[in-house]
């Protein structure tokens, strides 16, 4: 029996936009474009039984390597799609798992949805994402600082050097959860201030979720996760910013990475 063929889509952009060729996520079929006005819609076809939601819903519980896969080529066709031959273009990407049953229903929704759609390209026009993240490296660097900065700390330090032995244990526990409370209003005060001087070089910034070291693929814990949209003359200035800043918290204990351009997941909200 013939398997059902739909549409899958990847993302939306200007017609007219430079082209780019690329394997589908089927592994079988091409992308190519469907078109609405001045729209266009990335699609490759697709097996409608392999891709149903609740076939996708199926495998994220059973078939995790399945799912990594096909996440994978979902955004490849995406940056590929908003590169092209070296030019970056708007786009707007999908979600995944978006499929269709027909070339008329995807021309329906850039149709129903053509004044959104052109807005958000227009806002990201001549603009770019990029990704800012921090690690804690040496911990006990940090903490290290942290004592030296802060009065309440010194003073119990001095008091534990002055009682018995009895009574400097309880002093001592008293003196880790001070220095516990200490580090994390230093950290979150550390985060915001690095946030928002790297915010000075952008149009528009989120805090993004923190990933787990089995994300990451690092040894040292990840305390800050962000996002930003950058003009593109600003590029050059934001990158510089961030290796200026990486220097500084260096001295810390920490470090940052950034990468770019991304698709705009962050600041197209589909």
């Amino acid at each position: 029996m013939k398997k059902k063929r739909g549409f899958y889509l990847y993302c939306i952009r200007e017609k007219g936009c430079t082209g780019f060729a690329s394997e589908g996520i089927d592994g079988e079929s091409d992308t190519f474009m469907i078109h609405h006005d001045n729209l266009e819609a990335v699609v490759s076809g697709v097996s409608i039984e392999e891709f149903k939601s609740e076939e996708i819903e199926r495998k994220s519980k059973t078939d995790l390597n399945w799912i990594k896969t096909k996440a994978q080529t979902h955004e490849t066709v995406i940056e590929k799609a908003m590169v092209g031959d070296g030019k970056i273009s708007a786009v707007i990407p999908m979600s995944f798992g978006n499929i269709f049953r027909s070339k008329k229903k995807i021309q329906q929704v850039l149709e129903k949805n053509y004044s959104n759609f052109r807005n958000i390209l227009e806002e990201l026009r001549g603009k770019q994402e990029w990704s800012l993240k921090v690690y804690l490296k040496d911990k006990n660097k940090f903490e290290q600082i942290v004592k030296e900065k802060n009065k309440n700390i010194k003073e119990k330090e001095q008091e534990i050097g002055s009682v018995d032995d009895g009574m400097a244990f309880f002093m001592e526990e008293e003196l880790k959860e001070l220095i516990s409370k200490e580090m994390k209003r230093e950290l979150n005060r550390f985060k915001n201030d690095l946030f928002e001087k790297l915010k000075q070089q952008s149009i528009s910034a989120n805090k993004e979720k923190i990933l787990e070291k089995e994300v990451t693929g690092k040894n040292d814990p990840m305390i800050l996760n962000t996002s930003y949209l950058i003009s593109e003359e600003n590029i050059d200035n934001f990158k510089k910013e961030a290796m200026r800043l990486n220097q500084k918290i260096t001295l810390k204990g920490f470090y940052l990475e950034y990468s770019g351009p991304w698709p705009p997941y962050s600041f197209s909200n589909y």
